[in-house]
C-alpha cells in the first residue's frame, strides 16, 4: 500500500481520537470517554466581565479526529459555545469533527406552522455546518427529517435501545404503549413491534403552547398496564394528563419514558404529584433535582459505540439489533 495522505477520506485509523467537553454536559462526556476508552481532552474556558466566553483546546488536535459532546440546551450560550469549539478545531487543523449533540435543541421549531416564524433547527443545521462540522451524532430528534437540513453524515440514535430492555425487565402482565399524542404514533409503533403487545393514541387539543386543553384516548386501556413514549418531557403537563385520564379509563398501572427530560417550569412537582408509577429518562440532560418518581438511563456506552464504528468505518446499525435479539 501507498502512503495514506491527510486529508478527509483517509481511514480515520490513521488518526489519533480525542474526545471534548462543552462544560453544560460534561457529566455525560465523561462517561462517554470512559466507555470509549479515552480520557476527556483538556479544554478551558476564557470569561469576561460582560459575560462573553472563549473555549481554548489545551491540547493538540492537528491531523485528529475530534468528537465534540455538548446538548444544545436553553441557554443559548450552549449552542454558542459548541459552534465556538467546532471553530477552535477547524482553526487549529483537526482533520475530522463530528458533533456530538445528545439533544438537539430548537428541534421543535422544524417548520412553519403559521406566518412569519423562524424554522430554527434549520438555522442552527445551517450554523453547524458553516462553523465547520463534518458530521452530526445526537440522539431521537423531535422530527426526523431534520436529518435532510445537513449536508453532512447524520448518525440517529434511538433510544428504544435502551428503554425496551427495561421495559422487558418489568416483566408486565397487560403492556399496551400509548402515544401522547399524534405526532409520537410512528415512535410508539417501533415500540410495540419489538414488544409484540397493543397500542393506543391519545388525541390532544392545546390551548396554546405548553398548556393542554383536552386529551381523547383512542383505544381501550382497561385492566392494562399502559406505557407512555415520547421524546422530550418539558413543562410535564401532557405527560401527566394522559395518565390521568389514562387511569380514570380504568388502567391498572401507567409509565412513561422520554428521552429527553426538559423538565421546565413546575415539572417536577407534576410529576411526583402524579398518577404516574414513574418516570424513565436518559441522561442526554441533565436533571435539576432527584425525584423518586424518576429514573434515569444511561446513553453514555451507545454514544461511546456509536463513536468507534465512526471511527472504524463500521456501520451503526448493528447498535439497534438488541431490539430484535431481545423478542
Amino acid at each position: 500500500m501507498g502512503k495514506v495522505e491527510n486529508n478527509q477520506f483517509a481511514p480515520h485509523k490513521y488518526h489519533d481520537t480525542k474526545i471534548f467537553s462543552g462544560e453544560s454536559t460534561r457529566y455525560l462526556s465523561k462517561k462517554i470517554a470512559e466507555a470509549y476508552g479515552k480520557p476527556l481532552g483538556e479544554m478551558t474556558t476564557l470569561r469576561f466581565s460582560d459575560g462573553e466566553f472563549q473555549p481554548c483546546i489545551e491540547e493538540s488536535v492537528r491531523g485528529c479526529d475530534v468528537f465534540l459532546v455538548q446538548s444544545t440546551f436553553a441557554p443559548t450560550d450552549n449552542l454558542m459555545e459548541l459552534l465556538l469549539m467546532i471553530d477552535a478545531c477547524k482553526r487549529a487543523s483537526a482533520h475530522y469533527i463530528t458533533a456530538v449533540i445528545p439533544y438537539f435543541g430548537l428541534a421543535r421549531q422544524d417548520r412553519k406552522d403559521k406566518p412569519r416564524v423562524a424554522i430554527g433547527a434549520r438555522l442552527v443545521a445551517d450554523m453547524l455546518t458553516t462553523a465547520g462540522i463534518t458530521r452530526v451524532m445526537t440522539m431521537d430528534l423531535h422530527a426526523p427529517q431534520i436529518q435532510g437540513f445537513f449536508n453532512v453524515p447524520v448518525d440517529h440514535l434511538d433510544s428504544s435501545t435502551i428503554f425496551i430492555p427495561y421495559i422487558k425487565s418489568l416483566q408486565l402482565p397487560n403492556l399496551t404503549i400509548a402515544a401522547p399524542d399524534m405526532g409520537a404514533a410512528a415512535r410508539a409503533k417501533v415500540f410495540t413491534k419489538h414488544l409484540d403487545c397493543d397500542m393506543i393514541v391519545c388525541d390532544k387539543t392545546r390551548a396554546r403552547a405548553n398548556v393542554v386543553e383536552k386529551i381523547t384516548i383512542i383505544g381501550d386501556v382497561q385492566g392494562r398496564d399502559v406505557v407512555i413514549v415520547d421524546d422530550i418531557v418539558d413543562t410535564a403537563g401532557t405527560i401527566c394528563k394522559v395518565a390521568e385520564e389514562i387511569m380514570k379509563n380504568g388502567a391498572s398501572s401507567v409509565r412513561a419514558f422520554c428521552t429527553h427530560p426538559v423538565m421546565s417550569g413546575a415539572a417536577y412537582e407534576k410529576i411526583e404529584n402524579s398518577l404516574l408509577t414513574e418516570l424513565v429518562v436518559t441522561d442526554t440532560l441533565p436533571l435539576r433535582r432527584e425525584s423518586a418518581k424518576i429514573k434515569v438511563l444511561s446513553v453514555a456506552d451507545l454514544f461511546a459505540k456509536s463513536i468507534r464504528s465512526v471511527k472504524e468505518f463500521n456501520s451503526i446499525s448493528h447498535l439497534f439489533e438488541i431490539t430484535v435479539k431481545q423478542q
